[in-house]
């Protein structure tokens, strides 16, 4: 019973975390904002990290940090008159730095504690029944902002100068994608690891963007293919025994591979991200 209790945390976990990366990864890739996603990844991981080395709840400090930087970026970036990719660059070289600073500094038995390996690889075994609710709500709270904000998003995807010669303020549509996929990330370390979770920010929607140009179908389309790329890659791990955020990782590259094999887009000469 305990197995199957585990088994059945890890499948629902694999579906909300997949299925929140690819919908958020749509808005990620489509608005450029990639080096956000490595950026955010590695802010949830440095807080991890923290969180082991005083004693505290990482999954609570890897919100905070993860938070406290998604704050940062997009203010930051504006206030300073300089594109935001820079800023990232700065944000993501730091975050990694204290990230094995505080991995380093973490006593007993040496750096590379069980716990820790679950965050830098993932694990089906770290999957809390908290975790769950965790991602449940933030799925709730995504699926309400897109819905009440689809316009604005639409018009932001398409060009966002324009949104905002329409009187959009884009900024109201992108800090919040952002803070969501700080949570996102860090609510999925545990399964796709810290080093690898950007990945599913990418993979999903870059695989649903080969076969429809109508956001729509995407924006449908890309949580399929994460939470699909999730549940094959945590079976895969089971069966060979491979670090689960490896094999999820895998799995949605090769979904994304296939994308782009049988693409009716490539055949005719569209770009297809």
């Amino acid at each position: 019973m305990m197995w199957l209790g585990l088994l059945e945390r890890a499948v629902v976990g694999c579906v909300l975390a997949g299925a929140l990366c690819g919908l958020l990864g749509v808005f990620i890739v489509r608005l450029n904002l990639s080096s956000i996603g490595y950026c955010m990844s590695h802010a949830a991981f440095a807080g991890a990290a923290l969180g082991f080395l005083l004693s505290q709840d990482p999954l609570l400090v890897a919100l905070a940090f993860a938070s406290a930087t998604a704050a940062l970026l997009g203010p930051v970036a504006d206030k300073a008159k300089i594109n935001i990719d820079a800023v990232t660059g700065v944000a993501f070289s730091l975050n990694m730095a204290l990230a094995f600073v505080f991995i380093n500094l973490i006593p007993g038995q040496g750096p590379l504690t069980r716990e820790v390996v679950n965050i830098l690889w993932g694990s089906v075994m770290a999957v809390s029944v908290s975790d769950l609710v965790y991602l449940a709500v933030v799925a709730l709270a995504t699926s309400v902002y897109v819905a009440l904000f689809w316009k604005e998003l639409m018009a932001t995807l398409f060009n966002r100068k324009l949104a905002e010669a329409d009187g959009i303020d884009t900024k109201l549509c992108i800090y919040p994608l952002v803070f969501l996929t700080g949570f996102v990330v860090t609510l999925s370390l545990k399964l796709v690891g810290g080093l690898l979770v950007f990945a599913m920010l990418f993979n999903p929607a870059s695989a649903a963007l080969q076969f429809a140009n109508d956001i729509r179908r995407v924006v449908v389309a890309a949580p399929v293919i994460g939470a699909v790329a999730c549940l094959a890659g945590l079976v895969a791990s089971l069966a060979v025994d491979w670090p689960t955020g490896s094999c999820i990782v895998i799995a949605s590259t090769l979904l994304f591979a296939v994308g782009m094999i049988l693409s009716p887009k490539r055949r005719r000469g569209v770009e297809g991200v």
